[in-house]
């Protein structure tokens, strides 16, 4: 087939382009890229949230990386990086949640191939961070699970971490690796910015969370208030008082993890009790383990708007009172700013 003397002229431009990596506005400004970035750009998932790795792939314009896992028949993992990953800078997309060992050991052993097949770098990016809230000695001869996670991945081969909203940000230290900490505040910050909330108080549901709520609250220019609990058990709490005026006014909770959900709804019973009017709740992280939906659709919650860290299931879908919101396109963004080494920090809201 002949060139045309158009097509000439036209080369240079494409292939500018092409070894840029990237288009450009009027402006000089990146944006999202709609096009594959370049080929040494690869981006992997294990089974815990294909389903999010597709939608960042989408968003980046690139398909997801091959890999063939399967089981032997006592449940050993079995796992084939299907496509060359010499020199490449690889993402692998798993979050740690239920069944929270087996995702584990799926991350480390596609580390482990990944650096075996000679990627250049190798980025694990862990939208739910399993056994975070195991972070420090609290009784007596127990683990600190946090830190023996962060060196497993370390020991496996991973270069440098991405995750979202730890449980506690010190985890951040117990990393000998880069740890990228983005969060999701952004995404549902504008989600609540879009309902307009007349008189609206963030509210903690504990001491430990002032420091997220508070920066919620300056975002959204809302009152604070804080829910003093204690708790009984593992997994039960006792809710104890309300510091701070709530009366008459629309409260959002907000969280990092709902687990059973007990901590979420009795704080909702609570906040209506000192005479709210509506009571919402947010949180980055839906583990939702039973009877968690079951507590929220008869709760006096209004609403409950989780991320997608963690694939929500069935039973959640169908439940009226919880939203699910996507953080695909936070998490593709500092992707793309890691790969091309440029400030993720703008991320961080």
């Amino acid at each position: 087939m002949a060139i045309t003397a158009t097509d000439k002229a036209q080369i240079p431009q494409a292939q500018a382009e092409k070894k840029d990596g990237h288009q450009q506005d009027p402006k000089g400004e990146r944006k999202p890229h709609r096009g594959r970035m370049d080929d040494k750009l690869k981006i992997f998932s294990g089974t815990a949230n294909e389903p999010l790795a597709d939608e960042i792939c989408q968003f980046l314009g690139m398909q997801r990386g091959q890999a063939h896992l399967t089981r032997f028949a006592d449940g050993e993992v079995y796992l084939q990086i299907m496509e060359n990953v010499r020199g490449a800078d690889v993402f692998v997309v798993q979050p740690t949640s239920k069944p929270v060992d087996q995702h584990l050991m799926e991350l480390l052993l596609m580390i482990d191939a990944l650096k075996r097949a000679s990627a250049r770098r190798i980025t694990t990016v862990i939208p739910y961070f399993g056994y975070a809230r195991q972070d420090r000695k609290d009784k007596p001869r127990v683990a600190i699970s946090a830190k023996l996670v962060a060196d497993l991945l370390t020991t496996a081969g991973a270069h440098r971490a991405l995750v979202v909203d730890l449980h506690a940000p010190q985890i951040q230290g117990y990393f000998n690796i880069p740890v990228d900490h983005l969060f999701a505040s952004p995404v549902l910050v504008d989600y609540f910015r879009k309902m307009e909330l007349p008189n609206l108080t963030v509210v903690s549901p504990d001491a430990g969370g002032v420091e997220r709520a508070r920066f919620v609250a300056k975002k959204m220019d809302a009152a604070l208030a804080i829910v003093d609990k204690r708790r009984t058990d593992l997994n039960t709490t006792e809710v104890m008082n309300v510091i701070g005026d709530v009366t008459g006014r629309n409260c959002l909770i907000i969280d990092d993890i709902i687990d059973t959900a007990g901590t979420t709804v009795k704080t909702a019973e609570a906040l209506k009790n000192a005479g709210a009017t509506k009571v919402f709740a947010c949180a980055s992280h839906a583990v939702l383990s039973h009877p968690a939906i079951e507590r929220i659709g008869k709760s006096v919650l209004e609403q409950v708007v989780v991320t997608n860290t963690i694939p929500a299931s069935e039973a959640a879908k169908a439940e009226p009172k919880i939203k699910v919101l996507s953080i695909a396109g936070l998490v593709a963004r500092a992707i793309q700013s890691i790969h091309e080494e440029t400030s993720v920090s703008t991320l961080f809201l």
